[in-house]
């Protein structure tokens, strides 16, 4: 299978201002930060591929380098087929980038002007350029603001702006940093509605998206790369890292109205949690091929104190508890921060 994105143990270090006696005693030595290391990631064509990772594990970074802002110091990549350190205008040429930052705008000035200083700056002739312009305004759904000074967009708009702007190329691939960080809950919503819908199904396009937002990241990300401290922890669709993250499967028993002299009773006996909700409850189990308490000698054990099952089915773990147990598990080395010779 090709891949519309690949990276090959991708590293990006930065130099570290160095301290007054490491000057005088090491002068020879370097001090950096590493902020990327051994990136290794594989993003197919026309999903939307989650860059997920708390603030300052480099999700950034990762996205600056594969849109040829930064240059790697190990290590390359290919974005729809060309090599980012060979070939960085064809790069250019394939890939849309939105930020979210409003001051990346001219406020004084229209939509519509503003994406035309852009157009410009992306080499588009000026026949198209207001053609192309026409379209994206009308993808995003601001062709009737078009003419409206930035200042007077909302913030959402602006986010929609931002789109279009990542749109005027006709892009293989749009890359996203923190799309709806600014964003408030409804409005987010609705952006990762639009980004699926119309950009994704819509026009076939790859999205690349990076975020801290575990729900966003669950309800939009077909794959989720799971980035801390500037390496990949799990990467995966969520189901797959569901399956990768123990031995063990987890059930929920479900009864038909316990009284509290029951659940009480459970508590005692059982070793597991155990969840009272109204007008039902619930026995949340796992269980593990050598596990002494199987599904079945949990059902035995309720219905011996007096309980009815409902059901019992399968329960998935939601992708917070994936993110907490990936990124607990830290090196103990505080290698990100070294001296190089």
């Amino acid at each position: 299978m090709s891949y519309i994105v690949e990276t090959f143990n991708l590293t990006k270090r930065y130099p570290q201002i160095k301290r007054y006696h490491e000057i005088i005693t090491r002068p020879l030595h370097k001090r950096e930060i590493t902020a990327l290391e051994n990136i290794n990631i594989r993003v197919k064509k026309g999903e939307v591929f989650g860059l997920l990772g708390p603030n300052g594990a480099g999700k950034t970074t990762l996205i600056k380098t594969l849109c040829t802002l930064l240059l790697p110091n190990e290590g390359t990549a290919v974005v729809n087929g060309y090599d980012i350190l060979k070939e960085e205008k064809e790069v250019k040429r394939s890939i849309g980038y939105v930020v979210n930052d409003e001051r990346s705008f001219y406020w004084r000035l229209t939509g519509r002007q503003n994406l035309g200083f852009f157009a410009i700056l992306n080499n588009l002739a000026s026949n198209r350029a207001n053609q192309r312009i026409d379209e994206v305004l009308r993808l995003v759904g601001l062709e009737t603001n078009g003419d409206k000074r930035v200042k007077d967009y909302s913030t959402g708009m602006k986010q929609k702006l931002a789109i279009a702007r990542g749109m005027l190329s006709n892009p293989e691939v749009l890359f996203m940093d923190e799309p709806t960080r600014s964003l408030d809950p409804v409005i987010a919503k609705s952006l990762r509605e639009f980004i699926r819908k119309n950009i994704v199904d819509g026009q076939g396009k790859t999205v690349f998206l990076s975020t801290h937002n575990l729900s966003e990241a669950e309800d939009l990300c077909d794959t989720i790369a799971i980035i801390d401290k500037g390496k990949i922890k799990a990467c995966g669709t969520l189901d797959e890292m569901r399956a990768h993250f123990d031995g063990k499967r987890r059930y929920l028993i479900e009864l038909e109205n316990p009284t509290p002299g029951l659940m009480k009773g459970l508590k005692d006996v059982f070793p597991f949690e155990l969840r009272e909700t109204y007008p039902g409850g619930g026995v949340t189990i796992e269980v593990a091929d050598d596990d002494r308490w199987t599904v079945s000698r949990a059902i035995e054990t309720i219905v011996n104190h007096g309980g009815k099952v409902v059901r019992c089915s399968p329960e998935g773990r939601t992708l917070e508890e994936v993110f907490s147990r990936v990124t607990s598990h830290r090196d103990s080395e505080e290698g990100h921060e070294g001296e190089q010779g």
